[in-house]
């Protein structure tokens, strides 16, 4: 269910209703050498606990900050794979100074040691995209952080081959805990805000194979199972969007694109000419009277909680014997697949929704793009310009439209920190103002002409 957006809500709800099975089950079917497990008390709290706090999270998030609480939750995911490993370690250290011998137990160790330092760097990771997604967090970077990087993932690697070697030599877990922490912090440091949705993939993709070590610590086939798929979706899903802005992973992770380097040198001091305004009455106008418009949604749209109004105008538009599509960009807003999310928020048809390919096809024969608050996806730039930072990256071809109108708050650089040339070409017009304000005035335009 989930492979169809259709049907991917009732597919979530029936996977919460199986892991809802399974933790009941393991808690009171499973048995160990003939025992059940007690604790029920810590057991029981720590689910209410954790059931609360996830609720009313997921029930008061905003569509703006559902890209971090995304990450915040992967993070925790992360966390959990590293507490089992030092949970794990502590029995199997009890044993070996028990039996005196840690014969037969490479394997457990390999398995622990890879899954605390997978799962402490999703932990650290994720908490610092989460950082930096609300702008807690700024992007941070200094002269070789990246061989500092591998010199403490290396150290890491060193102390945990150590430990699998030698597993009486305990403080060692503590040394692969910390180091981990810390790479894992200073990894997502320097990345800039235009890659998150590639960090928050990868980061999940982390947490899978963390959990997929679980699975292998435990001989559970199901929880091995589930970190496999979890790590292979968020891998291939890393690798799309990395296609998809013409960048390999290599460069993603050291490049620092969309940081404060990149967006300090990026076309600052280059004369773009003059915008040009366009009247609510005469967008309302060109767009009441076209044949098809194409709306471009990005991040501006989420922040403003536009998506009704915009789906109104779209309604509005279709009355009037106009053609309404949504073209969406791969890695449009702060996670993959955020504009879809918001848009099926607003029950906008999923019919509507084209992928870049199929609107790129279809732009040269469109009358009028609406871009709501996109910006580095749009740009010819990274077409036209080999010194920009986005350079290569495949974008909505906008241009080719006979007419376009942004709506933004106002000419500042997207979140890749650049300026964007389509803003000044001859057929584009600026619609400034918060977007759901700007929305709202439109569709009372467009029901007066």
């Amino acid at each position: 269910m989930l492979s169809n957006p259709a049907t991917a809500r009732k597919g979530n709800l029936v996977a919460a209703a199986g892991m809802t099975i399974a933790i009941f089950g393991t808690i009171f079917l499973y048995e160990s050498e003939g025992q059940k497990l007690g604790n029920y008390i810590w057991i029981f709290a720590a689910l209410a606990i954790g059931g609360i706090v996830g609720t009313l999270a997921a029930k008061k998030v905003k569509m703006t900050a559902m890209p971090e609480m995304v990450s915040l939750f992967n993070g925790m995911g992360g966390a959990c794979a590293a507490l089992i490993s030092i949970v794990e370690f502590n029995h199997l250290s009890h044993e070996i100074a028990t039996t005196g011998s840690a014969d037969g137990h490479t394997g457990k160790i390999l398995i622990i040691v890879l899954g605390l330092l997978i799962g402490s760097v999703s932990f650290a990771g994720s908490m610092i995209a989460w950082g930096k997604l609300n702008g807690k967090v700024k992007d941070f970077s200094f002269p070789g952080q990246s061989i500092l990087n591998l010199i403490l993932l290396a150290a890491a690697l060193g102390a945990g081959a150590y430990l699998i070697y030698d597993p009486t030599i305990t403080y060692l877990l503590y040394v692969v805990l910390t180091l981990s922490l810390l790479y894992g912090v200073l990894f997502v440091f320097p990345i800039g805000g235009a890659d998150m949705p590639v960090v928050i993939s990868l980061l999940n993709s982390f947490t899978g194979v963390a959990a997929a070590f679980g699975g292998f610590l435990y001989d559970n086939k199901v929880m091995l199972t589930g970190g496999i798929l979890v790590g292979a979706a968020g891998t291939l899903l890393t690798l799309l969007m990395c296609k998809a802005m013409n960048r390999s992973l290599k460069n993603v992770l050291l490049g620092s694109f969309g940081g404060n380097s990149s967006a300090a040198g990026a076309g600052g001091s280059k004369d773009q000419g003059h915008y040009k305004e366009i009247s609510l009455n005469d967008a309302a106008t060109v767009m009441a009277y076209a044949n098809k418009v194409i709306i471009v949604p990005g991040y501006g749209l989420a922040v403003a909680q536009a998506q009704h109004t915009c789906h109104e105008l779209e309604k509005l538009l279709e009355e009037k014997g106009v053609e309404v599509k949504y073209a969406i960009h791969p890695v449009a807003g702060r996670m993959p697949g955020h504009m879809n999310v918001l848009l099926a928020e607003a029950d906008v048809s999923y019919d509507k929704l084209m992928e870049m390919e199929d609107a790129n096809d279809e732009f040269k024969s469109t009358d009028v793009v609406l871009i709501l608050g996109a910006n580095d996806v749009v740009n010819p730039a990274a077409k036209n310009d080999p010194t920009s930072p986005i350079y290569g990256m495949p974008i909505l071809e906008v241009e080719q439209a006979k007419t376009i109108i942004v709506n933004k708050r106002s000419m500042k650089p997207g979140y890749a920190g650049i300026e964007n040339d389509l803003f000044f070409a001859p057929k584009t017009s600026m619609l400034f103002g918060d977007a759901k304000a700007a929305l709202g005035k439109l569709v009372a335009e467009i029901k007066n002409v």
